[in-house]
C-alpha cells in the first residue's frame, strides 16, 4: 500500500517555489502519493514556471475557503468532540508571546485546521509535511489536535523571521528537518524541553540532471563583454542594490559589465523594484543592468549558460538555491558569506565569498574570477562536484521517507 503524504505550502507555486516541486517529484518517484495543499494562491505575477498551472491545478487552498470545504471544516470541527476543543483552546491559551490580537488570529487558524484535519481524513493521509514554520505550522499543529494527523515540518530560515508560538508548533511536531547545521543550532538552543525526538538536517537542492550545461563554460576575455547573473527575490535583504552599484566600479577597470538580475518581489512589482530602477537610473546603467522579473527555469538555465559569472550580495541567506542553481552549472559564484551559505560553498574552492553590503569588495571579487580564465574553470567545476554530491534535491524527500 502507497503512503498517501499531505503536503503544506505557504503561497504555492510562487517565484522560490522550484525546490518544493522537485522535492514532490521526487517523493512521487518513490511511490509516494502527494496531495499539495496552500494557504492561499500567490500573485499570478510571479507563478512564472513552466510547471505552475500544473501545480496550481493540483492544490488546494485553505483561503478563501470554498463553500464545501468550510461546511466540511465546521462539521468535522463539531465531530472531534469536546476533548479536541479543550485541546485547541488550551494551545491557544498557553502560547507564549501572543498577544490578545494573536489569540484571536489562532482561532481563525483553528478553522483552518479542521479544514486540513478534514482533508487529512476523505483522502486518507498517513502523514502531514509542512514547509513552513510560520502559519502553516500553527495550522498543522491545530489539524493535528483536532484529527491527531501526525505532521513535520522543515524550517527554512532563521526562527524569528517565522513569528511567535514556536514552542508549541514544534512540540506537537512528530519529527522536524532544517536546511543547515547553523539553523539546527539555533532550533537547539533557543527551543530546548519542547522539541521532537527526531530532527534531521536535509539541505534543500537542484536536479543536477536539469542543471547541467549544454556547452563548455567559457572565461570572460578581455575586451568582450563580461555577463554577470543573479536570482532572488526583490528585498533588500538579497543584497541587489550593493551588486547595482559595483558595476560602476568595475567599468571603471575596464571590465565590459552587464548585470542581469531574476527575480520579484514576494506579490509580484513593488516598491522595493522602483528604488532599483530609480538607482540604475541616477547611475546611468540603464544599458548595463536589466530586471528581468520572476522567470521559468527553462528561462533561468539560458541565462544561466550565458552568464560569466553569478553573484548574490545578500545580508542574510539561509542556504541559497539560487546559488547551488548557478554552481550546478558550472558558474564561478561570487557571494556573500551570510547566513548558511558557508555550508555551501568553500571560499576560493567552489566560490568567492566577500563581505556583505560592500560593492567595492564584490567589484573586486568579480575582477578577480575574470582576471584568471583557469581560476574561473576550476572554481565552476569544484562548484557543480560540491552540489553533485552533497545538494542533490533527492536528500530532502529521502530524510521524510525515512522519518515519516
Amino acid at each position: 500500500m502507497n503512503t498517501k503524504l499531505g503536503y503544506l505550502l505557504p503561497e504555492f507555486p510562487g517565484q522560490t517555489h522550484t525546490f518544493f516541486w522537485r522535492e514532490i517529484k521526487a517523493l512521487e518517484s518513490k511511490n509516494i502519493e502527494v496531495d499539495i495543499v496552500s494557504t492561499k494562491r500567490p500573485s499570478s505575477e510571479i507563478m512564472s514556471h513552466t510547471w505552475s498551472s500544473e501545480a496550481e491545478s493540483r492544490t488546494t487552498y485553505l483561503f478563501p475557503p470554498t463553500t464545501t470545504l468550510l461546511i466540511k471544516a465546521v462539521l468535522e470541527l463539531f465531530n472531534s468532540g469536546l476533548p479536541a476543543w479543550l485541546r485547541c483552546f488550551k494551545a491557544i491559551a498557553q502560547a507564549k508571546d501572543v498577544s490578545l490580537l494573536g489569540k484571536l488570529r489562532l482561532l481563525l487558524l483553528m478553522l483552518a485546521g479542521a479544514e486540513l484535519a478534514y482533508l487529512a481524513k476523505s483522502k486518507g493521509w498517513q502523514h502531514l509535511h509542512v514547509h513552513s514554520c510560520a502559519d502553516g505550522a500553527n495550522i498543522a499543529m491545530f489539524a493535528h489536535l483536532i484529527s491527531a494527523i501526525p505532521y513535520s515540518i522543515t524550517l527554512h530560515g532563521p526562527l524569528r523571521d517565522y513569528g511567535a508560538n514556536q514552542r508549541q508548533k514544534w512540540h506537537f511536531a512528530k519529527f522536524a528537518t532544517v536546511i543547515t547545521q547553523k539553523l539546527y543550532d539555533e532550533v537547539a538552543d533557543e527551543l530546548q524541553g519542547c522539541l521532537p525526538d527526531k530532527i534531521a538536517i536535509a539541505p534543500m537542492g537542484v536536479d543536477t540532471s536539469v542543471y547541467r550545461r549544454n556547452h563548455n563554460y567559457s572565461p570572460w576575455q578581455k575586451d568582450t563583454p563580461c555577463y554577470i547573473f543573479s536570482c532572488g527575490r526583490l528585498n533588500p535583504v538579497k543584497g541587489h542594490e550593493d551588486l547595482i552599484r559595483s558595476i560602476p566600479l568595475l567599468l571603471n577597470q575596464g571590465v565590459d559589465a552587464y548585470l542581469t538580475i531574476a527575480g520579484d518581489g514576494e506579490q509580484g512589482k513593488n516598491q522595493y523594484r522602483q528604488k532599483l530602477e530609480e538607482i540604475i537610473q541616477t547611475l546611468g546603467l540603464e544599458r548595463r543592468v536589466s530586471l528581468i522579473g520572476a522567470v521559468s527555469e527553462d528561462v533561468l538555465l539560458q541565462y544561466l549558460e550565458k552568464a560569466h559569472v553569478f553573484s548574490l550580495a545578500s545580508w542574510e541567506e539561509p542556504l541559497g538555491v539560487a546559488i547551488m542553481e548557478a554552481m550546478s552549472m558550472q558558474l564561478p559564484v561570487v557571494v556573500t558569506k551570510a547566513g548558511g551559505v558557508g555550508e555551501l560553498v568553500e571560499d576560493n574552492i567552489s566560490g568567492i565569498f566577500v563581505e556583505p553590503r560592500s560593492p567595492e569588495r564584490l567589484a573586486a571579487a568579480i575582477l578577480q574570477v575574470n582576471s584568471d580564465p583557469q581560476k574561473a574553470i576550476n572554481i565552476g567545476e569544484a562548484a557543480r562536484e560540491r552540489v553533485c554530491k552533497s545538494f542533490n534535491s533527492i536528500r530532502g524527500a529521502e530524510v521524510l521517507i525515512e522519518s515519516i
